[in-house]
C-alpha cells in the first residue's frame, strides 16, 4: 500500500498559505493547493524524487512547489510505503529554525 499522510504542522502551514492567498490572490492559492495535491500523489510513486535535506534532519527530503518546499520523510516496509508530509514552508525560511523543535 502506498499513501501519504499530512502532519498537523503541514496542515497548519497550508492553512497559513491559504489565508495569505485568500487575501491576495484566490486563483493563485487554488492552483498552489491543486499542485500540492498532485505533487504528493506523484511522490507516493517516486518517493526519492525530492532532494535530501539530511543536513537539516536525518531522512528529510524536500520537493519544490512554486517558491515553497514540501518536506517529507519516507517510511518503508516490505509491503508498505508511506510518505509523511512534515511541513510546507517558503524556500527562503531558515530551515534549521523550522525543524529545531523536532
Amino acid at each position: 500500500m502506498r499513501q501519504y499522510i499530512i502532519s498537523d504542522d503541514a496542515i497548519q502551514d497550508l492553512k497559513e498559505i491559504s489565508d495569505y492567498f485568500l487575501k491576495n490572490n484566490v486563483e493563485a492559492g487554488e492552483k498552489l493547493l491543486q499542485a500540492f495535491t498532485q505533487k504528493c500523489s506523484y511522490l507516493v510513486s517516486f518517493p526519492n524524487l525530492g532532494r535530501s535535506y539530511a543536513h537539516v534532519s536525518p531522512n528529510l527530503r524536500g520537493l519544490p512547489l512554486n517558491g515553497f518546499i514540501i518536506f517529507y520523510e519516507v517510511q518503508e516496509t516490505s509491503d508498505n510505503l508511506r510518505l509523511d508530509i512534515l511541513r510546507v514552508v517558503h524556500g527562503r525560511r531558515n530551515l534549521a529554525d523550522v525543524f529545531s523543535n523536532g
